[in-house]
């Protein structure tokens, strides 16, 4: 029975490998530990059963989050229930600490992922800057958000907590940049390390796209462990 698991999973990498090596010319193999992913040197707890938990760490404000929010929301609806998808907002410095806000108090309120493009379009397009909390109010109400309701979360213990347990996620996860994944809290992927593996990927376009295939691949290496 264990053989057998075993030749499985070999089955399962070794066609998630084609798949990527098809995708990205440089690669002639699967993608490879150390170059287009990395491992966490401590594996941290997932709560997701037999789905794979993937985590991005990224902010509203980064400008290489907000191009790499599309095909990485896409990615997230093809893979459907395979992962458990999170996002964490990172912390960065007072001016900036109402988006990180704003990410949580609508993550509380189920409407982050509603509003995700919303956001972004706000930032990418100069309209908004979000460095005030007024400004953050206001912007919610016109997009159909109880603006009471929304100021009492985003005020709130609760968001209080995201805002600290972020802190200490990114040491957990060793977060150094981002955006930057996390495949069932033990492999690090991202555009940068895709990038760097791979130079004939010489748009950022072109990264953030072959880094979905290296999600595919440990998405499959992380579900053939769990049968």
């Amino acid at each position: 029975m264990r053989l057998m698991k075993q030749i499985r999973s070999a089955i399962v990498l070794a066609a998630v490998g084609v798949t990527f090596a098809a995708g990205v010319a440089a690669s002639p193999a699967a993608p490879k530990e150390g170059a287009e992913y990395t491992a966490l040197p401590t594996p941290q707890p997932t709560d997701t059963g037999k789905k794979v938990e993937v985590i991005e760490f990224f902010a509203y404000w980064c400008p290489h989050c907000q191009t790499f929010d599309p095909i990485l929301s896409a990615w997230v609806k093809k893979q459907g229930d395979n992962i458990v998808f999170k996002r964490v907002h990172v912390p960065y410095n007072d001016r900036l600490a109402p988006q990180q806000k704003l990410y949580y108090a609508l993550e509380s309120l189920g409407l982050a992922d509603a509003l995700q493009s919303k956001v972004l379009a706000a930032l990418r397009g100069g309209s908004h800057s979000f460095t005030r909390d007024e400004e953050v109010f206001d912007w919610v109400a016109q997009n159909g958000v109880d603006k009471q309701k929304f100021i009492d979360t985003y005020r709130s213990f609760g968001v209080a907590g995201k805002v600290r347990r972020s802190s200490a996620l990114m040491e957990s996860y060793k977060v150094e940049y981002w955006p930057l994944l996390v495949v069932d809290g033990r492999w690090q992927a991202s555009p940068s390390l895709t990038g760097k593996a791979n130079d004939n990927l010489a748009t950022e376009a072109a990264q953030q796209q072959a880094t979905t295939q290296v999600l595919d691949f440990l998405v499959a290496k992380a579900k053939a462990e769990k049968k």
